[in-house]
């Protein structure tokens, strides 16, 4: 499985369920990686997308402890047991987990490519993505020139697990 996120400086990457900060070449960048794949998520991630509506042109598999949580469009799951089994006729490959905090926490390792958004700026945030470069399994492989949008730069990273 793979992973995706943007990330400020401290790893943070929401507050009050939603973005730090939009940025249309993230967003683009997240858009183009994910059409065509498989992206599991928390519920309040998808909480938080226009009209609460499953992302289009993905299979959208969404992870909740609420056995009665249902959404048209998704696949449901309350377990990692239950994603497995969810997963099991995709090629990991063609899996990304999109978040949330609590979802990013229990997939992690899992996962053995991350694709960063990294922006040069400290938000106040309430959920954060787990530090990569704090961890010796991870490694970044790759990284692009430093891009900006307004004031704010950051930069396209991607970590490979070792």
């Amino acid at each position: 499985m793979k992973v995706i996120a943007a990330v400020d400086e401290n790893w943070a990457i929401g507050k009050k369920n939603e973005l730090l900060v939009s940025i249309p070449a993230d967003m683009k960048f997240f858009r183009t990686t994910t059409t065509g794949h498989v992206v599991v998520m928390g519920r309040k991630t998808l909480e938080s997308f226009p009209n609460q509506k499953p992302l289009p042109n993905r299979v959208n598999i969404v992870m909740t402890r609420d056995a009665d949580y249902q959404v048209k469009g998704a696949v449901v799951v309350h377990s990692e047991e239950e994603l497995k089994e969810a997963l099991a006729p995709y090629d990991t490959d063609e899996v990304f987990v999109i978040g949330g905090e609590s979802i990013y926490g229990q997939l992690i390792d899992q996962c053995d490519v991350a694709y960063i958004t990294k922006i040069d700026y400290a938000y106040d945030a309430d959920a954060h993505f787990p530090n990569l470069d704090e961890k010796p399994e991870w490694q970044v492989a790759d990284e692009s020139e430093e891009q900006t949008y307004f004031d704010l730069t950051y930069t396209f990273m991607r970590y490979e697990k070792k």
